[in-house]
């Protein structure tokens, strides 16, 4: 995860995919209820407005983000609230287009960072390709949420390989958000890819091992389907244990989604 230029190529794509799902809604449907309490297709839109324009900032004006981080909100949720707000506030044609401008930006400014330079960020400096495959992230899980509100299927492609290798790479964040230690056990994941290639992260002897789809993988690592309704298959007590906590996000890991909320993947 050292070039950017192929996750940033993957966020564009995707969030084009997105931009042409919500580009068909009227007023109404805008207000759609999605899968998270509270939140409906505007508030998902929002938040995705909010994260790429503070990434757009990390990347293209280091010192002015850190000049907004040091007046941040001490609580993680009252600080979202208040990134949001702007956007919330937006007339619906205007946050419609508003979302992928600050994706664009934000991509390009991350695209432009200086090799081997890394990005300011909420805990420690990103390189710009982590920061990304952290963009790409949001992307996934909010746009999940805006399509099962809406009773769509978003397609997904092998781009969903920059995803699953920040996955693996934030395995430890469901043990830090549930206040436990990470164990020390290699994991080995075996994944396929929506095309059928098979992708492997870990050592091949590792006695703990997750199998399944790619697209699972990261439903499950954005909290957005519960592991009984995926088709992920754990070998191993820790990598049985990963499967109820794992996320790809710092914070809390939130309500997450109930067995059976969902028809079983695949």
């Amino acid at each position: 995860m050292t070039e950017p230029q192929g996750v940033l190529s993957a966020l564009k794509a995707d969030a084009a995919e997105l931009r042409r799902l919500l580009s068909g809604l009227d007023a109404t449907e805008w207000t759609t209820p999605t899968p998270a309490p509270g939140w409906t297709i505007t508030h998902q839109v929002a938040h995705l407005a909010a994260t790429f324009q503070r990434a757009g900032l990390a990347a293209g004006d280091p010192d002015a983000f850190r000049d907004v981080m040091a007046h941040a909100e001490p609580d993680l949720a009252d600080e979202v609230a208040a990134v949001m707000r702007p956007y919330l506030e937006l007339p619906m044609a205007k946050l419609r287009d508003r979302w992928y401008e600050e994706m664009v930006t934000a991509a390009d400014a991350l695209a432009a960072v200086p090799p081997g330079e890394e990005v300011p960020w909420l805990v420690n400096p990103l390189p710009p390709a982590v920061l990304a495959s952290g963009g790409l992230m949001e992307l996934f899980a909010h746009g999940q949420d805006i399509a099962d509100a809406l009773g769509e299927r978003l397609e997904r492609t092998d781009r969903i390989g920059h995803l699953v290798g920040f996955v693996v790479h934030t395995r430890q964040f469901g043990y830090l958000a549930s206040g436990m230690t990470p164990p020390e056990a290699d994991f080995r994941f075996e994944v396929t890819a929506p095309s059928g290639a098979l992708w492997t992260f870990g050592p091949p002897d590792a006695s703990q091992r997750i199998e399944g789809p790619a697209v699972d993988l990261c439903l499950l690592a954005a909290r957005r389907r519960h592991h009984a309704d995926l088709s992920l298959v754990a070998t191993g007590e820790h990598a049985q244990r990963w499967l109820e906590i794992a996320q790809a996000y710092r914070g809390p890991a939130g309500a997450g989604r109930a067995p059976g909320q969902f028809a079983k993947v695949g």
